[in-house]
């Protein structure tokens, strides 16, 4: 899933999650990353696509389509309503973590989690020449253009949640998940603050590598790598995060490149980091404790 994890060794868990996806359509806002994180731990997610409401219907986008008026990305009609409760509390003033929490809570999640910023923060590519949001080159795009540079509009404004911040320094463990490097973590490392504190973090930090013999699993992970002067390898994200990880779990098809990241200083963990189903997710996340386990300093 996306996002930065912090845990402590009583195994509280915390989810600092990207909100440069976020966008307004239909006058609503739609903050993609924290509803796929909030679906998923809660149950709820389509694990078929991978994000939205199991079961879900879309006649609110079928009538929109009669209307000539149907975004390019599909909302759900269940999926609709935390859309609909997350536009009116901020509306009433509330801020998006404290949105997010009554939501997650609702649904019965246990972990916190935290949006990296309640300002607003949009990531942008460049494609063409022309700039889009990043969830229109991902969604109505279907990523597909080479993207030619990518920036995070409003990071300099932006502020972390006290959380958040409190969140990574307290953590004995934080892990960075298997997710874009360019596209769902630094934008979160963009808000301000929050790359150093994960720079000066004393706990063990440890990635989990989107990229699999060269190619991401799903997305334009490795198109974005390449556009920001990286390799799309395993050797790519451990440069790509070099200075914010202490160690890189990476695909057992690439095992032959782990002295590459140990030379680079970095920890290295093989394994198997495909995700195919709730019991290969429950694997990866025990073997990424193991190996944890086993460097963290006592």
């Amino acid at each position: 899933m996306q996002g930065l994890y912090p845990l402590r060794m009583n195994h509280q868990i915390k989810a600092i999650v990207n909100v440069g996806d976020d966008v307004t359509i239909a006058g609503l806002h739609i903050s993609p990353d924290l509803d796929t994180v909030t679906y998923a731990l809660s149950g709820l997610v389509d694990e078929t696509k991978g994000w939205g409401i199991s079961g879900d219907t879309f006649s609110f986008m079928e009538a929109l389509k009669r209307l000539d008026a149907a975004p390019y990305m599909a909302l759900g009609d269940m999926d609709l309503a935390t859309h609909v409760y997350r536009t009116s509390r901020i509306q009433q003033g509330a801020k998006l973590e404290e949105v997010t929490t009554e939501i997650s809570t609702r649904l019965g999640v246990r972990i916190d989690i935290i949006p990296a910023t309640n300002d607003r923060l949009t990531s942008m590519v460049v494609v063409g020449g022309r700039e889009v949001t990043f969830e229109e080159y991902f969604v109505r795009l279907k990523s597909e253009p080479f993207p030619e540079k990518v920036y995070f509009l409003g990071s300099a404004s932006s502020r972390p949640p006290k959380r958040a911040v409190e969140a990574i320094r307290e953590c004995d463990l934080l892990v960075i998940a298997p997710s874009n490097p360019v596209a769902s973590i630094s934008p979160i490392l963009a808000v301000r603050g929050l790359y150093e504190e994960v720079a000066a973090s004393q706990a063990y930090r440890i990635a989990v590598s989107p990229i699999v013999s060269g190619k991401t699993i799903k997305g334009p992970a490795d198109k974005m790598l390449v556009s920001c002067g990286y390799e799309a390898s395993v050797i790519g994200i451990a440069r790509y995060y070099s200075g914010l990880i202490d160690g890189l779990v990476i695909d057992s098809v690439d095992s032959g490149l782990s002295d590459g990241v140990r030379r680079l200083g970095i920890d290295c963990f093989v394994t198997s980091t495909i995700m195919k189903d709730i019991e290969s997710k429950v694997r990866l996340a025990n073997d990424v404790m193991k190996f944890a386990g086993s460097h963290r300093p006592t």
